[in-house]
């Protein structure tokens, strides 16, 4: 009686495993192919366009269509600020980014991995404060300047997108990105991190 417990408690137990292992082994977090259309938003940081210091922080997204393959081409848009104090003024510049952008992708697995080169212009707001100045008196262009300029720009970054469910990915991209501001080529970085939607 005790044997035949025991092997009935074996193979029950051998039954679970096999089940266990079926459902490890399946995909539980399914996810399917977009059909042309690659959408994607997220949280960017970067150094200023125009500013020799600082970390610019903002938001930015684009579209990309593969119509022309391997070719991905799209637009993208940003918005970062970035603040800088010296002991006379406080610095404050905001800058819209726009560009058309080309990618080359790899598919792997659940994800992809590719190149972005993208080519435009940016917007630089830049603000300037004067540290005191309502205190001392002062008014105007001395207590406070603002000026808009727009100056050729453009990134070469990487591209890692990983499928997590259903349309949605996980999307990170950095690189390279250059400014011509007062006719000298002004080099930095770009970052980004935020999700991406395949319809």
């Amino acid at each position: 009686m005790l044997r035949a417990l025991v092997v009935l408690g074996a193979l029950a137990f051998a039954r679970t495993s096999s089940a266990d292992v079926g459902a490890l082994t399946s995909d539980s977090f399914p996810y399917h192919e977009g059909h042309g259309l690659d959408l994607d938003a997220g949280l960017l940081v970067g150094f200023p366009t125009a500013l020799p210091t600082g970390l610019s922080r903002g938001i930015g997204g684009g579209f990309a269509t593969d119509r022309i393959e391997p070719l991905h081409l799209g637009l993208r848009a940003a918005w970062v600020t970035a603040t800088e104090s010296s002991v006379g003024w406080k610095v404050t510049h905001s800058d819209l980014r726009l560009r058309v952008a080309g990618s080359l992708q790899h598919e792997a697995g659940r994800g992809s991995i590719g190149l972005r080169f993208g080519l435009g212009g940016t917007l630089v707001h830049e603000t300037r404060d004067r540290n005191q100045g309502q205190r001392a008196g002062a008014m105007g262009d001395a207590l406070q300047t603002s000026v808009f300029a727009m100056v050729p720009a453009g990134e070469f970054e990487a591209v890692v997108a990983v499928h997590v469910v259903g349309s949605w990915q996980l999307v990170m991209s950095g690189g390279p990105s250059w400014a011509i501001v007062d006719h000298d080529v002004h080099g930095s970085w770009v970052a980004e991190l935020g999700v991406g939607w395949q319809p």
